[in-house]
């Protein structure tokens, strides 16, 4: 256990950030697509997501080494802070810099699309309409009640995305040598520690159960109805 007290730290960092981040920003694209549904910044948008999409986050990881850490040597390649340095705020930034475009660009774009069609079905309704008519803007719709009614549906997302973003952190941690609970997986795999591989899938699955209460806990709030539909299912 002593092992992993001076590892899950750098991993609670690294995921949560590019958690946030990630569906913070996605949130704010999906939004902004729906709003200029086929314009050209839209239509660019969904091409470049479409593009990254497709590409692996491992060969994305190799190509931003390849071109900040090696050519321009900008930003640092590997481990979470430079030799010595431990508690040195601006050189964990910038261990966290790489690894962190990489998670972010990795998920970004699926949940952006999840975003936008959300909120184009929910452009289409019959409410939006009577709003129109009663003088509200576009704008104001999206924001005042078009978002509000996508959120549950947003926030159960996030919950179900914990073990993919989990699983996306433990992959980058590899290969940016990030000392971290990824990087402690793939150890404990290759000489065959599966005491520590238990205990490491046992952490895994407190963090995803946990995660799926508080979205529901959320979830009640924004949205009474769903409690009181799962009472009436009880």
């Amino acid at each position: 256990m002593g092992v992993i007290e001076g590892v899950w730290a750098n991993t609670l960092i690294l995921g949560g950030l590019s958690y946030i981040l990630t569906f913070a920003f996605a949130l704010v694209l999906g939004v902004f697509c729906s709003m200029h549904e086929d314009s050209p910044v839209d239509r660019v948008i969904c091409k470049v997501g479409t593009i990254t999409n497709c590409i692996p986050s491992f060969w994305v990881a190799l190509v931003l080494i390849l071109v900040f850490s090696i050519n321009l040597e900008l930003l640092p390649s590997s481990g979470a802070y430079a030799m010595g340095q431990a508690d040195n705020i601006a050189s964990r930034t910038a261990h966290l810099i790489l690894p962190l475009i990489v998670m972010v660009l990795g998920h970004l774009w699926y949940y952006t699309y999840m975003v936008r069609n959300r909120m184009l079905e929910e452009i289409r309704k019959d409410y939006v309409l009577l709003c129109k008519t009663k003088g509200m803007t576009r704008r104001q719709i999206v924001w005042r009640h078009c978002l509000r009614n996508i959120m549950p549906t947003f926030i159960s997302i996030m919950a179900i995305s914990v073990p993919h973003i989990i699983g996306g952190t433990y992959v980058v941690e590899k290969v940016f040598s990030y000392p971290g609970l990824g990087t402690l997986s793939f150890e404990s795999a290759k000489y065959h520690d599966y005491n520590m591989l238990m205990v490491l899938c046992l952490l895994t699955g407190i963090v995803v159960v946990f995660s799926n209460m508080v979205a529901q806990i959320i979830n009640d709030k924004i949205d009474p109805r769903m409690k009181h539909e799962r009472g009436e299912l009880l």
